[in-house]
């Protein structure tokens, strides 16, 4: 064994719940869990051995879903908000998404790495170990790729797992207005075929101020024809059956969801569909429809929560704040919310197999943490408990 952890309390996320083990241990070998369950039958040598004092060993945790890599803040259009103008009326006069849009076009690829490391650093801090990052503020090929690969680059200038989502279909460009169609051509023709190797999976906004259900159901059957993976922005401001559209292409994962209703929970439940919940986004923006909480549990679709970092409508950076936050707004429980930040965000990235629980054979990612109890995690409020951060067996 490379590395041993003993005389730890491990939440393990195996089967339904939170998979506790009081007395427990880990072991590592070649960046894989070799071993995790009770101390008294774990491996007894290893070249290192690790004491944890008592000590909670969790998953490392996953933020499935983020806008991490932009240029400049919309700070100035949130105190318009607060002065009574809405969203809608912000980004139909140029603002919002296309605000961010100008800035990002103008920094270079090492600009953006460079205005991103600072966020991504501030969620490392509280035991993240794999976030996704969307594109979507160049809306050009060529500044879509530049931001994915600047989100590739933050997996390399850190010791992070980095998942890569093409969102070009994310507004249409004041160069394409009045023209989204023809935009959406640009979207399925040229940008996902060049973003192949870049990206991950693709993703679009089905809403009123993004795109319809029928273009963005094209834009999900090009990527599927490409061999993407999709997800998609559903039913965030109105109920316009996304999130059953991104169901009948296979999504990971359908994201926001106040809006959505039964149709859409009985999709996404045959499809394996995993809901995604924001509520930096429902807090900011000061949203009053709660997304259908008892339906998820009702029709068992997965919930995983995410930050939604982003310069508009969720500018934060602390993943343990939206634990609190979805159990406070949403009433989410404990492990549902835990679950949330681990097994079910892996699932919501296609990474199931790969990390989300801490069991053989998966990746050797663990967050180690200062508690008496998990719920501390989603109690506390302005709190961060972590001892240490291991991402494939390295402590980092």
């Amino acid at each position: 064994m490379d590395r041993l952890w003993i005389n730890a309390r491990l939440a393990t996320m195996a089967g339904d719940g939170l998979g506790v083990i009081d007395d427990g241990a880990i072991a590592c070998r070649d960046g894989r869990i070799a071993y995790a369950g009770p101390s008294a039958a774990a491996p007894q040598t290893a070249d290192e051995i690790i004491d944890c004092g008592g000590r909670w060993i969790t998953p490392g945790l996953i933020d499935c879903h983020t806008h991490l890599v932009h240029a400049g803040n919309r700070a100035g259009e949130w105190a318009q908000r607060l002065e009574g103008v809405s969203y809608e009326e912000i980004a139909r006069a140029g603002g919002g998404i296309l605000s961010t849009m100008r800035a990002t076009r103008a920094a270079t690829e090492a600009e953006l790495v460079a205005i991103a490391l600072p966020r991504l650093d501030a969620l490392l801090a509280e035991g993240v170990t794999t976030i996704e990052v969307k594109s979507g503020y160049g809306l050009t090929v060529e500044h879509e790729l530049k931001m994915l690969r600047a989100a590739r680059a933050l997996g390399v200038t850190r010791d992070v797992r980095v998942a890569t989502t093409l969102l070009g279909a994310h507004a249409v460009p004041h160069d394409y207005a009045g023209r989204a169609d023809a935009y959406v051509d640009l979207v399925c023709n040229e940008m996902i075929p060049a973003a192949i190797g870049l990206a991950d999976a693709v993703d679009a906004f089905c809403e009123g101020i993004g795109f319809s259900p029928q273009q963005t159901a094209r834009v999900l059957a090009a990527a599927r024809a490409a061999g993407l993976p999709v997800k998609l922005h559903a039913e965030q401001l109105s109920a316009l059956h996304g999130a059953s559209l991104a169901a009948s292409h296979g999504a990971l994962s359908a994201d926001h969801l106040e809006h959505a209703d039964e149709q859409d929970v009985r999709a996404m439940a045959a499809a394996g569909t995993v809901a995604v919940l924001l509520p930096g986004a429902y807090y900011f923006m000061r949203e009053t429809q709660l997304p259908p909480i008892d339906l998820f549990r009702a029709h068992h679709v997965p919930i995983a929560i995410a930050t939604d970092c982003n310069p508009g409508t969720s500018p934060t950076t602390s993943l343990l704040l939206m634990l609190n936050m979805a159990a406070t707004l949403f009433r989410l429980t404990v492990t549902e919310a835990l679950r949330g930040v681990t097994v079910n965000a892996a699932a919501a990235l296609g990474l199931a197999d790969t990390i989300g629980t801490l069991e053989p054979g998966k990746a050797c990612d663990l967050a180690l943490w200062d508690i008496s109890d998990p719920a501390e995690l989603v109690y506390r409020i302005g709190f961060n408990p972590l001892y240490a951060r291991v991402k494939d067996g390295r402590c980092c």
